[in-house]
């Protein structure tokens, strides 16, 4: 094992040297903000890589954009029953892949492009990451062979890709931030309502930038250029969002709240038309013992919250076709809802959508991004004043 930094411009030359040396074994790499990678290879070729701060986004992503046709829900069952997440490596993802190639989920040419798409993204990661050290480990790799990379045409692409970013003055901004509106009186001013209501959709604080590339169908070079102006003025945040949980993880012990029975907590239910957010909500509230349904669909909101009458509803405020104060508005006049905790979601604190909220009957309003504490501190709030309201 050795240990020694890579400069940017000696980065190709250490892997043609690996494929020289028809290297085969894990090259573990770290930048100095504790961000680490680790590339598989066998015998000098790329068999996967995976690392950074969201290989679960990543893996989502790329999975999204290559096998549209994929059910997730079968593919985590299909690791389960194969064991993959208790693979010696710990390579989830191409395990994963692997048991969609057998379930027959998925073909091996979009096992390749998927590979190839997230082995793109961590080498871009690692070029803008600077004083990358690394360390070579000889292995044998148990990975299954779907891809087998050439480092020099994939760091020849990456490079092509740096360059054009450089030229477009935007190497500095991560496309793993997050946006979130800053100044959203000040932005409102400057733009059209449309353009306005849209950035407030998208900008959510739950998307990293690659996300909404993904979303908005655009290169992640380009999506970062639209939203410089509004950077630089301030009036857009870029911040650090978390990665999301991986499928294979076993599920953490859930602790129920207080005086509630295991696996019998209140239900609660988020509409918001985010995957993203609706999956965040469900590991911050499961993981502490309550019962959680999604609802994207706002044309059906309603008739799904009725179905289930749910103890407590986060509602997005921005939604398609609709939004949330009139989903408010209209679950106020159900008998079922008249006392119901609904809190509403945006990345839009501003006192006028707060007296809104309040005149349509809403019972709280939080702000995106969203944080555990503060989603779990509301939902105890607003839960236990709802049971003293039932008491008396």
């Amino acid at each position: 094992m050795m240990t020694e930094p890579i400069a940017s411009n000696d980065f190709v030359n250490h892997f043609n040297t690996l494929k020289q040396e028809r290297f085969s074994g894990q090259l573990l790499l770290k930048s100095p903000l504790e961000q680490e990678w680790i590339v598989y290879l066998f015998l000098g070729r790329i068999l996967y890589a995976s690392g950074g701060n969201h290989t679960v986004r990543r893996w989502y992503r790329a999975l999204k954009s290559h096998c549209p046709q994929v059910d997730i829900q079968q593919l985590k069952l299909s690791a389960v029953l194969s064991n993959a997440s208790n693979s010696s490596d710990n390579c989830w993802e191409c395990h994963l892949l692997n048991a969609g190639i057998e379930k027959q989920q998925i073909t091996r040419e979009q096992a390749g492009k998927t590979i190839a798409a997230i082995v793109s993204e961590v080498m871009f990661d690692i070029t803008q990451a600077t004083h990358v050290t690394y360390q070579s480990k000889t292995d044998n790799i148990a990975l299954p062979q779907l891809a087998l990379l050439d480092p020099g045409q994939i760091l020849s692409e990456v490079q092509q890709i740096w360059q054009l970013w450089q030229k477009a003055k935007v190497a500095d901004r991560s496309p793993n931030k997050a946006a979130v509106i800053n100044q959203p009186e000040q932005l409102q001013e400057q733009v059209s309502p449309a353009v306005y209501q849209n950035l407030t959709k998208l900008l959510d604080g739950q998307r990293t930038l690659r996300d909404l590339a993904v979303v908005m169908n655009r290169d992640v070079k380009d999506v970062i250029c639209s939203l410089l102006p509004y950077i630089q003025a301030g009036l857009v945040e870029l911040i650090d969002i978390p990665d999301l949980a991986s499928p294979v993880a076993p599920a953490a012990p859930a602790t129920p709240p207080p005086s509630t029975p295991s696996g019998k907590g209140p239900l609660i239910a988020c509409v918001d038309d985010s995957p993203l957010v609706c999956q965040s909500m469900e590991q911050i509230l499961t993981a502490s013992g309550y019962r959680f349904f999604a609802v994207q669909d706002s044309l059906r909101a309603i008739a799904g919250l009725l179905s289930r009458k749910p103890d407590l509803i986060f509602l997005d405020l921005v939604m398609p076709n609709t939004n949330g104060y009139e989903i408010c508005s209209q679950l106020r006049k159900v008998s079922a809802f008249r006392i119901t905790p609904i809190i509403i979601l945006t990345g839009n604190d501003g006192i006028i959508d707060r007296v809104r909220a309040k005149i349509v009957g809403a019972s709280d309003f939080l702000s995106k991004p969203v944080d555990a504490e503060t989603v779990l501190s509301v939902t105890s709030k607003h839960l236990n004043s709802n049971s003293l309201v039932e008491d008396l």
